[in-house]
């Protein structure tokens, strides 16, 4: 990663453009040293302003610390969000779920390291905040395959939280080996594999069906690329 410049002091900016420039500084000293190892006087500094800014916005280095957690736990919820609202497909879901995780994971800015690879979860608060995020995201999942399937709660909070588990680890294996493959054929193959698992979970019934009509399963796709396409019976 490489070193950030230092910004120029004597700007004066608006309150909510100044916490957001002390953030982005705070993060690149984090992300680069760890927590233990940052120091307020070298986040100022990077930042470009006085250690008395600094405090006025933050009034100690925890509290900018888990300011930093909030913003990009937050992040990481909306993209898995927005990759499980954006279709209805659900397919596409899946493979998007997994891109989801891979995208944050491999930005620039490293920020994934905050969350999934803090160095104060023994702090209560930053411990909450992380398991926040991964209690949200897989909830979300959990509440898709409920939703879909009228499978028991405990099942699908089950594997909605092994599912997400699965994907931000396995972002963070793919990344730290250098990137072996490329992000989209990474996706691809977890989402494919995931995929298999997912479709057999049955739908519920059509309530719009006659009784004891038949259901017609329809065909759906192999987007994953790892099969033929094949009858959908389940979660498809």
């Amino acid at each position: 990663m490489s070193t950030p410049e230092v910004r120029s002091r004597g700007t004066r900016l608006p309150r909510t453009a100044r916490r957001s420039q002390l953030l982005g500084a705070a993060r690149e000293v984090f992300v680069a040293q760890g927590y233990h190892a940052a120091a307020m006087d070298e986040i100022a500094e990077r930042a470009g302003v006085s250690k008395p800014v600094l405090y006025q916005h933050f009034p100690g280095k925890r509290d900018l610390y888990l300011a930093l957690i909030e913003q990009h736990s937050a992040e990481v919820v909306e993209c898995l969000r927005g990759a499980i609202e954006g279709t209805t497909d659900n397919k596409m879901r899946v493979a998007g779920a997994m891109g989801a995780f891979f995208d944050f994971i491999d930005r620039e800015n490293e920020s994934f390291r905050l969350i999934f690879e803090s160095d104060l979860t023994n702090d209560p608060d930053v411990r909450a905040r992380v398991e926040s995020v991964n209690e949200q995201c897989g909830r979300m999942v959990a509440e898709l395959i409920h939703e879909e399937s009228g499978l028991p709660w405990p099942e699908c909070e089950l594997i909605g939280m092994g599912l997400s588990g699965m994907a931000h680890v396995a972002a963070r294996y793919w990344l730290q080996k250098g990137r072996q493959m490329p992000r989209e054929e990474a996706v691809r193959l977890l989402a494919g594999i995931t995929w298999r698992g997912i479709a057999a979970i049955p739908l519920q019934e059509n309530e719009d069906m006659l009784p004891g009509q038949p259901s017609t399963p329809r065909p759906v796709t192999d987007l994953t690329g790892l099969g033929e396409s094949q009858p959908a019976t389940h979660l498809s």
